[in-house]
């Protein structure tokens, strides 16, 4: 089986989440023996990523030839609010838009039932399958000595205690709530992975940001090697992220067994338990109380229950599932 894996803009959208699950499809496809090829006409199926002009473009072109398509619905109206200067005003628009797109597969995947249950009220006439967007388990594993070289390449001592997230430095990642953390939490040490073009993110993003807080730092965009370094010598790893459709960071903060932190939001609803594999917040408050528990060892360490769950999550798992959806849309082509 051939497949021809497509994302537009991918200089743009490789510093996503996005990015991060286009490079896990690859990988999960070769360590199942499907071949990637580098042209739509040499394939026997086209998985689209990415809701651009050109990709819509090769949909067309791939309908004209009769090649299945599996669309990948990585957005939805809900994640595109909070992001960008504009984009609750064109959130309406954009929903028409991506409606279209994904229309345009034969077969439609997405990462989380969350996210399957919002595309089935988009008015949506294909099927849609839920697959995550998977974790390499063999790359992503606590690195003692990693995470010593973190601590000493950002000035942390063996004994501070930090907190780290990871995500655009937009509003709806809850970068906001992250800063205002960390000005009620000056014993603890704050950093926050990712970047953004702030020209677009907005004025309160803008002003936030550039607020000297002295124990925050904004490292920008690393290699995931760094990550993991960040992960490996870090205390607590807090997402506030008020809309997800997965969360990649979540996938890879369970995976290197760091306590992890999160926003109580529906899509972790059916597959993490609050106070059973992770943490949960709702109000700023709550996230204050709960991550200084965590830090103080106060709560129950809960790191080996998170990665029994994303073991179900690894990309061997995840390749053998996208054969069987690939496989699904070719025969139903050639009936």
């Amino acid at each position: 089986m051939k497949v021809y894996i497509y994302s537009e803009m991918q200089d743009k959208i490789e510093k996503s989440g996005v990015g991060r699950a286009i490079y896990h499809q690859k990988m999960s496809l070769r360590l199942n023996g499907i071949v990637c090829v580098d042209s739509y006409k040499d394939a026997d199926v086209i998985h689209i990523n990415t809701v651009f002009l050109k990709s819509v473009f090769l949909a067309l072109k791939a309908k004209k030839l009769g090649i299945p398509i599996v669309y990948h619905a990585h957005s939805t109206k809900e994640d595109f609010r909070n992001s960008y200067i504009g984009s609750n005003l064109f959130a309406g628009l954009f929903k028409r838009w991506i409606t279209f797109c994904y229309n345009l597969g034969d077969i439609i995947i997405t990462p989380s039932e969350y996210s399957k249950k919002l595309l089935a009220s988009y008015n949506i006439n294909k099927e849609i399958q839920v697959i995550s967007n998977g974790i390499d388990l063999n790359e992503y594993r606590k690195n003692e000595l990693a995470g010593k070289t973190f601590r000493y390449h950002y000035g942390y001592s063996d004994t501070d205690k930090i907190i780290m997230s990871a995500g655009l430095i937009i509003k709806r990642k809850g970068i906001l709530d992250f800063i205002e953390l960390a000005k009620r939490m000056p014993e603890y040490q704050f950093i926050w992975f990712g970047t953004a073009d702030l020209r677009f993110a907005g004025k309160e993003i803008r002003k936030a940001v550039s607020e000297k807080i002295p124990n925050l730092t904004f490292a920008g965009y690393v290699n995931s090697k760094q990550l993991q370094a960040a992960y490996s010598g870090s205390d607590l790893f807090l997402f506030p992220s008020y809309e997800e459709t997965e969360g990649i960071v979540v996938l890879e903060a369970l995976a290197m067994k760091i306590p992890l932190l999160l926003r109580d939001i529906p899509v972790y609803n059916g597959w993490l338990e609050k106070g059973r594999n992770v943490y949960q917040a709702k109000k700023l408050d709550d996230f204050e109380k709960i991550a200084r528990n965590i830090l103080e060892h106060k709560l129950p360490d809960l790191t080996e229950q998170g990665y029994q769950i994303i073991q179900k999550k690894n990309i061997h798992y995840i390749g053998n599932i996208l054969f069987n959806v690939y496989n699904k849309v070719i025969n139903t082509k050639i009936m």
